[in-house]
C-alpha cells in the first residue's frame, strides 16, 4: 500500500491532537454506556461533513453508527483514524459522492451499511482497503452500474444487498462479483433487469441465495447451468416472467424457488424443469380453487412421496370444503395457508390423511369462528406441534375446538376479535406450553378455561377488556411462568385469584385499574417471581407509612410502577420496597410524587438500574443519603424530575454508578466534588440544564472537558444560559482564578495601615513629606539639573532664612555686616531677590540651591514658622543627604533643649553642626562679642569657597 501523504499525516495528528487535548466527551458522537468506547452513535446532526462528527472519536471504536444525518460526501480519509472499526452504518443521511479513498485504512471493516442514500455511482477504488469486508449493503439508493473491479479488494465479502436501485445490465453485475469467492447472498430485488442474460463470467459457486424479486424480467436468458449452484432463488413479483423462461435451466440445486406474481404456469413448470417439486414456493401461483390444488397434489406426489413444507400464500383461496390433500404427498413439516381468503377450516377435515404435519398456519384470512369439534370422527394429527391463527377475524371459539390436535404445544389466536372463549375450548390441551389470546375482546376467564392446560408455560393475555379475576382461575398452571395480563381493565383480584401459580417468573399487569397492591397476592410468588411489571395503573398511596406489599417476593429483581394514573403515586410510603433485597431494576417514571422519602430505597441493596425520570412534582430537593445503600447501581436516570440540588451527600455512595442521566432539571451549578465521589462513571447526561457560566461552574468545566473517563453527552452543545451564543465548555473562567478573597484582604489590612499611620507621618514627617513633594516636583519639572549646578557658577553667597519678626535684625545688623562695611558677600532676601509671580516654593527652592551657603537666623518664631523650616529643610537636605557644607545657624535667643524636643529637624542640625550665639546686650562687653560674631560669620561663610582658595594662595605667596 502506497505510503500515507503530508495531507495524511496531518490528519492524524489533529486528530490524535484532539485526544490529547480532550477529555471523553465528544462533539457529534455518543459512546454507547458499558461498550468501553467500543460503539458510537452518532444520530441527527446538523453538520454535513463527516470530518465534523467523527474527528474526535478515539482508535477504540468497533461499532459506529452514522444515520440522519444532512451529510452529502464522504471525503477522502474520513475514517483513517479508526484502524478498529468492524461496523460501520452510514444509511439513512443524503450521501451522494464518497470520494476513492473514502474507507482507507479500514482493514478490519466487516459490515458496511450504505442503504436509505442518493448515490448514483461509484469510484472503482471505494472498497480497494475492505479487505475483511462480509456484509455490503447499497440497497435504497440510485445506482445504475458498476465500474469494473469495484469490489476486487473485497474477497471475504458474504453478503451483497442491492435492492431498490436502479441497475438494468445483470451481465455487469455478474462480472463485478464474480471474483468473490466467499459470496453466498446477493439481491438485486426491486431493480429494472429484463434478464438474466450474462458474458462468459459465472456467478461464484459459493452464491447459495438469489434474490432477483421485483424487477422486470421477461425471460431469464442465461445459461442453462448458470444457476446450478443457487440454493435460494426469489423470482417473485416479475409480472412478465413466463414459464418458458425455465425450459431446460437446470434447478436441480435449489431448495427454495419463489415464483409469486409471476405468469408461471406451475403445473407445466413442473413438468418442463428439472426442479425437485418440494423446492417450490406455491404461493401467488393461481391456485385459487380446489380443483387447481388437487391437481398440483396429483403432479407432487408422481414425483414425491413426502414433501416437507407446502406454502400457499396470496393464491386467494377462499374454500377448502371440497379440497382432499389426501391426493398430495406426506407433508412433514408445515402447511401455510396464509394471506387468503379462507372464512372456515372446519374442524380441519381437509387435512385427512395428512397426520404428519407438524404446523398448520392459517394467518392474514377471513376466519370468524373455531367450532364445536367433538362430534367429529376423525383421526387425531398427533404430530401436529403448532396451531397458528394470528391475524383473523375470529370472534367465537367452542368447546373441544381443538381436540383434532392434542398434541401441539403452541396455539396463537391473538390479533383476532374473540368476544366469546368457551370454557370448555381448551379442553384436551395438556401438552400445550404457549398460548396466544392478547389483542382480542375477551372479558371473562373461569376456572375451567385452562383446566387441562397443566403444562402451560407462558400465556399472554393482553390488551383484552378482562377486568376481574376470578378465583381459582389460574389454579392448574402451575407450570406456568410468564403471564401477561396488561392492557386489560383488571380492578381487583377475587381472593384466591392468583392460586396455584406456583412456578410463575414473570407477572405482567401494567395498564389495567388497579388501585392497591395487596400483599396477600404475592405470598404465593416469594420463592418465583422475578419481574413484575405494574405500570400504568391508578395505584396511590396516602400514608407515609404502611406495610409493603412486596416484602415475601425475595426472589424479585424487576419492578415496574411507572405512570401510575391519573394523579400518579404522589405519596411514596418509607416502607413500600421493604424486604426487595434482590431487585436489580426499578421502573418510577411519569409520577407526581411530592416527596421521596430519604429511606425509601434503603432495602435495595442489590438495585443496577434505577429510573426517576419525569416522577416528581414541580422541584425536587433530594434528601441527604437517599441513595445511602444503592452501593451496586450502575445505571441512574433523574431527567426531568425537577432537580435543584446535585451534592456528595446525595450522590456519594454511590461507587458503581456508571451511567447518570440529568437532562432537563433546573440546577444550575453542580459541585466537581460530588462527581468525583462517582469512581466508575463513565456516562453523563446535562442536557438542557441551565448551567451558569460562571465562576461557581469554572472547576466544573475543568471536569466536563479534561475528565478522561467520564463522556459528557454533546459537551460541546451545551450552551450558557445568560447567552445562549456561548458554549459552556469554553466560557473564560481565566478571572476565577484570581483569589478575591485574598485581594480583599490584603487591601483591606493595607487600607487600614495607612489610615492608622497616615496621622503619625502626619505628626512626625509632615514637613520631610511636604519637602520632598516639593523637590520631586522641582525636578520633574526639568529644576533639578539646572538648580544644582556647581558651587563657583552659584548667583549669591548665602541666603537668607528668617521669621519676619526678625527682620529688624536682618536689615539692621546682618545685612550691613555681610554686605558692607568692606565685605562683598551677596545675598539673596525674601523681599528683595524672590522673583515676582513666582510659585513662593520654587523661590525658595530656587534661592536654597542658587546660594553657597544658607543662614537660618533661629528663634522662638523661627522655630514656629512653616516657611522657615522647609528653608531649613531643605538646607538641612543638602547637609545630611549630599554631604555639602552648606548651613550656618545663627541663634538670636537662648533656646532651651525642652524647647527644641519636638523639632527633630533642627536638634539634628544643631547636634552635628556648631551653631553662632548672637551676643545681646546683656554680655559684658557686648560691641567686642558683637564684632568676633560677625567674623566667624565671614569666615564661616568663606569656609570651602573660592574666595577662601584665593586668599589661601595669597598668603602663601606672602609668606614666600
Amino acid at each position: 500500500m502506497a505510503s500515507p501523504t503530508p495531507q495524511l499525516w496531518l490528519l492524524m495528528f489533529a486528530v490524535v491532537g484532539v485526544q490529547l487535548v480532550g477529555g471523553y466527551s465528544f462533539h457529534n458522537c455518543i459512546a454507547e454506556p458499558h461498550s468501553n468506547r467500543k460503539s458510537f452513535s452518532c444520530k441527527c446532526r446538523r453538520d454535513e461533513h463527516v470530518s465534523a462528527i467523527v474527528n474526535d472519536l478515539p482508535r477504540s471504536v468497533v461499532n459506529l453508527t452514522i444515520i440522519f444525518n444532512p451529510l452529502r460526501r464522504i471525503p477522502n480519509n474520513s475514517f483513517v483514524h479508526l484502524p478498529n472499526l468492524q461496523n460501520l452504518r452510514l444509511d439513512q443521511n443524503q450521501l451522494s459522492d464518497f470520494d476513492s479513498l473514502a474507507f482507507r485504512n479500514l482493514h478490519q471493516l466487516k459490515y458496511l451499511n450504505l442503504s436509505f442514500n442518493h448515490f448514483s455511482e461509484l469510484r472503482a477504488s471505494l472498497f480497494e482497503d475492505l479487505h475483511n469486508l462480509t456484509d455490503l449493503s447499497l440497497a435504497n439508493n440510485k445506482l445504475k452500474k458498476f465500474p469494473e473491479g469495484i469490489f476486487f479488494g473485497v474477497h471475504n465479502l458474504n453478503t451483497l444487498l442491492l435492492r431498490n436501485n436502479c441497475l438494468i445490465n445483470f451481465s455487469e453485475i455478474v462480472k463485478s462479483v464474480s471474483h468473490l469467492k466467499k459470496l453466498k447472498t446477493l439481491d438485486l430485488c426491486s431493480n429494472n433487469l429484463t434478464s438474466l442474460h450474462h458474458s462468459n463470467v459465472s456467478l461464484p459457486q459459493s452464491l447459495s441465495m438469489l434474490f432477483l424479486c421485483r424487477n422486470n424480467l421477461h425471460t431469464l436468458g442465461c445459461k442453462l447451468s448458470f444457476l446450478k449452484f443457487v440454493n435460494l432463488l426469489d423470482l417473485s413479483n416479475n409480472l412478465r416472467l413466463h414459464t418458458k423462461a425455465f425450459q431446460g435451466v437446470d434447478l436441480s440445486s435449489l431448495r427454495s424457488l419463489r415464483l409469486k406474481s409471476t405468469k408461471v404456469k406451475i403445473a407445466k413448470f413442473l413438468n418442463i424443469s428439472n426442479i425437485n417439486a418440494g423446492s417450490v414456493d406455491f404461493s401467488g401461483t393461481g391456485l385459487k380453487t380446489p380443483s387447481h390444488i388437487m391437481e398440483l397434489c396429483k403432479i407432487l406426489k408422481t414425483r414425491l412421496k413426502r414433501i416437507k413444507h407446502v406454502r400457499l400464500h396470496y393464491n386467494g383461496i377462499k374454500n377448502l370444503t371440497n379440497v382432499k390433500l389426501s391426493h398430495c404427498p406426506k407433508i412433514t413439516g408445515f402447511l401455510d395457508l396464509s394471506f387468503n381468503g379462507l372464512k372456515s377450516i372446519e374442524c380441519l377435515h381437509f387435512l385427512y390423511n395428512q397426520a404428519g404435519i407438524t404446523k398448520f398456519i392459517v394467518e392474514h384470512n377471513h376466519l370468524s369462528s373455531l367450532p364445536y369439534c367433538k362430534k367429529q370422527k376423525m383421526f387425531p394429527f398427533k404430530s401436529l406441534d403448532e396451531l397458528n391463527y394470528r391475524y383473523n377475524r375470529i370472534q367465537s371459539v367452542g368447546a373441544w375446538a381443538f381436540i383434532q390436535t392434542p398434541n401441539i404445544r403452541i396455539l396463537k389466536l391473538n390479533i383476532n376479535t374473540i368476544a366469546l372463549l368457551h370454557p370448555k375450548a381448551f379442553l384436551g390441551l395438556k401438552q400445550l406450553e404457549l398460548l396466544r389470546l392478547d389483542n382480542n375482546l375477551l372479558t371473562d376467564l373461569y376456572q375451567e378455561t385452562f383446566k387441562e392446560n397443566v403444562n402451560l408455560k407462558i400465556l399472554h393475555l393482553r390488551n383484552n377488556r378482562i377486568s376481574v379475576i376470578f378465583k381459582g382461575t389460574f389454579c392448574n398452571l402451575k407450570n406456568l411462568n410468564t403471564l401477561d395480563l396488561g392492557g386489560n381493565k383488571i380492578t381487583h383480584f377475587q381472593q384466591s385469584g392468583l392460586d396455584g401459580l406456583k412456578s410463575l417468573s414473570k407477572l405482567y399487569l401494567d395498564g389495567n385499574n388497579l388501585k392497591q397492591i395487596d400483599s396477600s397476592f404475592y405470598y404465593a410468588f416469594q420463592d418465583t417471581l422475578t419481574v413484575l411489571d405494574l405500570a400504568s395503573n391508578q395505584i396511590r398511596f396516602f400514608k407515609e407509612k404502611s406495610i409493603s406489599p412486596f416484602a415475601k417476593l425475595r426472589k424479585l429483581t424487576d419492578l415496574k410502577l411507572n405512570g401510575q394514573r391519573n394523579y400518579g403515586l404522589t405519596v411514596l410510603p418509607h416502607t413500600l420496597f421493604r424486604g426487595l433485597h434482590s431487585l436489580n431494576s426499578l421502573y418510577l417514571t411519569h409520577n407526581n410524587i411530592v416527596h421521596l422519602p430519604p429511606d425509601a430505597f434503603d432495602d435495595l441493596t442489590g438495585l443496577r438500574f434505577l429510573t426517576l425520570d419525569n416522577c416528581c412534582a414541580g422541584v425536587t430537593q433530594l434528601e441527604p443519603g437517599i441513595f445511602k445503600n444503592l452501593r451496586n447501581l450502575t445505571t441512574l436516570i433523574l431527567e426531568n424530575m425537577g432537580l435543584q440540588n446535585f451534592s456528595k451527600e446525595v450522590f456519594g455512595n454511590l461507587t458503581q454508578l456508571r451511567v447518570l442521566q440529568m437532562n432537563r432539571n433546573v440546577m444550575q451549578s453542580i459541585p466537581v466534588d460530588a462527581l468525583e465521589s462517582l469512581p466508575k462513571l463513565n456516562y453523563l447526561d446535562l442536557r438542557n440544564i441551565p448551567l451558569s457560566c460562571t465562576c461557581q461552574n469554572k472547576f466544573l468545566q475543568n471536569y466536563t472537558v479534561n475528565s478522561p473517563n467520564v463522556q459528557v453527552v454533546y459537551l460541546y452543545n451545551l450552551i450558557c444560559q445568560q447567552d445562549k451564543r456561548l458554549k459552556f465548555h469554553n466560557f473564560d473562567t481565566k478571572v476565577c482564578y484570581i483569589d478575591l478573597g485574598k485581594y480583599m484582604f490584603f487591601s483591606t489590612a493595607a487600607a487600614v495601615f495607612l489610615f492608622t499611620l497616615i496621622p503619625l507621618l502626619y505628626v512626625k514627617l509632615y514637613w520631610k513629606i511636604k519637602y520632598s513633594y516639593y523637590v520631586f516636583r522641582s525636578w520633574f519639572s526639568d529644576h533639578w539639573s539646572r538648580l544644582r549646578e556647581k558651587e563657583e557658577n552659584c548667583k549669591y553667597d548665602a541666603f537668607i532664612s528668617y521669621n519676619f519678626s526678625d527682620e529688624e535684625w536682618v536689615m539692621n545688623e546682618l545685612l550691613p555686616n555681610l554686605e558692607g562695611n568692606g565685605s562683598f558677600f551677596k545675598l539673596c532676601l525674601h523681599h528683595r531677590d524672590f522673583e515676582l509671580g513666582r510659585n513662593i516654593v520654587d523661590n525658595i527652592v530656587s534661592a536654597v540651591y542658587s546660594s553657597r551657603k544658607t543662614i537660618c537666623v533661629l528663634s522662638r518664631n523661627f522655630l514656629r514658622s512653616e516657611w522657615c523650616s522647609l528653608e531649613i529643610q531643605l538646607a538641612s537636605y543638602r547637609l545630611f543627604d549630599e554631604h555639602r557644607d552648606v548651613l550656618l545657624l545663627v541663634v538670636l535667643e537662648p533656646i532651651s533643649e525642652r524647647q527644641l524636643s519636638s523639632y527633630h529637624r533642627m536638634r539634628k542640625v544643631m547636634l552635628k553642626k556648631t551653631y553662632l550665639q548672637w551676643p545681646g546686650s546683656d554680655c559684658s562687653n557686648p560691641l567686642q562679642a558683637q564684632e568676633l560674631f560677625w567674623n566667624k560669620l565671614r569666615r564661616a561663610m568663606k569656609a570651602g569657597s573660592k574666595l577662601e582658595r584665593e586668599e589661601d594662595d595669597e598668603n602663601k605667596d606672602f609668606e614666600t
